[in-house]
């Protein structure tokens, strides 16, 4: 039995601590493996600042990845290079250059940059075909991801996303227009491809065919329906994509159970990253090892909100475990009695590795 494909997730997924000082220059991961990120987030944890997204199949003016898109907004995309000061310069061999840009580097502000590999920037492209929007992705097999930009049609259409396997979790942006971040996720409700949640709101899921034409994804491809926030025509957007992949990541659902000792869920691997959304309401909050050291673990952000880090005790407490994590708050946006949740899930290590090493625990 193959416990994982992927023994060192560090080389598909990292994240970066890092103090601004308002000079340009370049951060390096710390990770086992060097990884050169293909989708960086970045959010200023000390400030009310607005989450920063940016991507290799977005480039901006300059050739650099300055295509800004934010997650706690409904903004189009813009370029940060114009603002008057560079953003993120550059995804290098082992990290990113970020410039003088104070959504990424105010002198003294502390921030976190998750990131994640895809296809080191390098594209297929599709043509549009009827109301087949036309496009490109880049995907990584291995760690189960892909970047997919469209033109809009106006119709219901379905689009090439590259990764050999059903996506799990899709995330949908207009890029020319503002609009509604659309999330498929597989564990949001029984007939998942009928309804949508949206990444900059803490309001719950809604049922429509405007966005997935009542269609599950299959290994090829992936189905947009007519509305302006995932296909209006002539407009552009940005897809990101993922498929589990046993031991690295995993995107399920939970029933909390309103109690301070919550439920444990099972993932197969020691998490590194986590995003936890109740399906009918609250917040879209974001945890890490790298910024919860140790368990409990409760400094979290929310990729829905400019709020800075919370890291109040005793306020949606969670723990890292060596196979999963374990809720240890009744905190409504985490675990409110018999509220349904889904999740996302990423590793620092495999519960067990390709060779039958275990994990060992925080």
């Amino acid at each position: 039995m193959a416990y994982t494909t992927i023994d060192d997730p560090s080389a598909y997924f990292q994240t970066l601590l890092y103090t601004g000082n308002a000079t340009g220059r370049s951060l390096t991961n710390t990770g086992n493996s060097d990884l050169q990120p293909d989708l960086v987030w970045v959010k200023d944890r000390g400030a009310t600042n607005d989450h920063k997204i940016t991507d290799s199949s977005r480039l901006g003016g300059g050739s650099g990845p300055t295509r800004t898109l934010e997650s706690n907004t409904e903004n189009a995309e813009y370029d940060d290079q114009g603002e008057g000061s560079d953003a993120t310069t550059s995804f290098n061999s082992d990290g990113f250059t970020i410039g003088t840009n104070g959504n990424y580097n105010t002198n003294n502000n502390t921030y976190v940059a998750w990131q994640w590999k895809a296809n080191g920037g390098t594209t297929t492209s599709f043509n549009e075909s009827g109301n087949n929007p036309g496009g490109t992705y880049q995907a990584n097999t291995t760690a189960g991801f892909s970047i997919v930009t469209t033109t809009g049609t106006g119709g219901d259409g379905t689009v090439s996303h590259g990764l050999g396997a059903v996506p799990h979790v899709m995330i949908s942006k207009g890029r020319s227009n503002s609009g509604g971040w659309v999330v498929y996720h597989r564990g949001n409700t029984s007939a998942p491809e009928t309804d949508a949640l949206n990444l900059s709101s803490n309001s719950g899921t809604s049922d429509s065919d405007v966005w997935y034409n009542d269609t599950a994804p299959t290994s090829s491809v992936f189905t947009l329906g007519t509305t302006n926030d995932v296909n209006g025509d002539t407009r552009t957007y940005v897809h990101y994509l993922w498929t589990e992949i046993q031991g690295y990541s995993k995107f399920g659902n939970y029933t909390g159970n309103g109690n301070d000792n919550g439920p444990f869920i099972y993932t197969g691997f020691k998490p590194a990253w986590l995003m936890i959304k109740r399906t009918t309401a609250n917040q879209w909050g974001i945890f890490d090892s790298a910024r919860g050291a140790f368990n409990e673990i409760a400094m979290n952000l929310d990729a829905d909100s400019n709020s800075a880090e919370n890291t109040a005790t005793n306020y949606d407490d969670l723990d890292f475990l060596s196979n999963g994590f374990k809720l240890r708050e009744e905190n409504d946006d985490i675990n409110a009695s018999d509220g349904t949740y889904v999740y996302m899930a990423f590793a620092e290590h495999p519960f067990v590795s390709s060779t039958g090493v275990p994990c060992t625990a925080r």
